[in-house]
């Protein structure tokens, strides 16, 4: 088999040709695709930023609820304590004793005090972030079913495309191996230059395919030759007559 470089421009011309409608096949399936990729991939997003946000929300519930517990605990111990310090000041001695015993009670009725308010505002706490976890649940149940339909629409064109994308996918490798670096970067310039990917063209009513600049009547003739690759001067793709283009088919 010959090299790359040995190939006449004919060849390579023929080459380009079919790499080009193989990979124009590869762009239709993506453009059947759409926007889905993305739009799953965005939704995806959405979805784990929501499911953070509820354990975020949730962690905060319980740490709440831990605190309000811990709360009603230190509200017993005050008050087995104000009962302990009642029993003893049935047995005091002097008014000192008794003074102490009462700034006792009286600090403990105090924690009490603080520790009710305490409940109170954590109680209010608690009711808001129930809400806030309500509407978390609420808002990622609709973004999962949103991403589950736009994964199963997704999941159904790749499967129904997914054997024709992997045969033109090796297609194109194959074609690939038969262009020469050179050729193949300008190739692969020209076609991101392009929304419609289109790099090789050919011409059609004495016009470029791709910008539809007229093509003079000895460029085509010379295009016709197959001598040299010629490109557009208005929009650089790089022409083909029609006849040659006409001549390779991708199945």
């Amino acid at each position: 088999m010959a090299s790359v470089k040995d190939f006449s421009v004919e060849e390579k011309l023929v080459a380009l040709l079919r790499l080009q409608k193989i990979d124009s096949k590869l762009d239709e399936i993506q453009i059947l695709k759409g926007e889905l990729p993305m739009e799953v991939s965005d939704l995806e997003d959405e979805v784990h930023g929501l499911q953070s946000r509820q354990t975020r929300v949730e962690e905060e519930l319980n740490g709440i609820t831990e605190f309000i517990e811990s709360k009603k605990t230190a509200i017993k111990e005050s008050e087995a304590l104000i009962s302990k310090y009642e029993k003893q000041s049935e047995n005091v001695k002097n008014n000192r004793e008794f003074e102490a015993i009462n700034k006792e009670i009286e600090m403990q009725q105090l924690e009490i005090k603080l520790a009710e308010k305490h409940i109170r505002d954590a109680n209010e706490e608690l009711a808001d972030k129930v809400k806030a976890l309500e509407s978390a649940k609420k808002q990622l149940s609709v973004k999962e079913g949103v991403l589950n339909h736009k994964k199963g629409e997704l999941q159904k064109i790749i499967a129904d495309t997914e054997k024709e994308e992997s045969h033109f996918a090796k297609d194109s490798d194959a074609a690939r191996s038969r262009i020469d670096e050179r050729l193949l970067y300008s190739y692969d310039r020209i076609r991101k230059s392009y929304r419609n990917g289109l790099a090789v063209v050919p011409v059609e009513r004495d016009a470029c395919g791709g910008c539809f600049n007229a093509i003079p009547p000895q460029r085509q003739s010379e295009i016709r030759l197959h001598k040299k690759i010629i490109v557009c001067e208005n929009c650089g793709r790089i022409l083909v007559d029609a006849d040659l283009n006409d001549s390779v088919e991708v199945k």
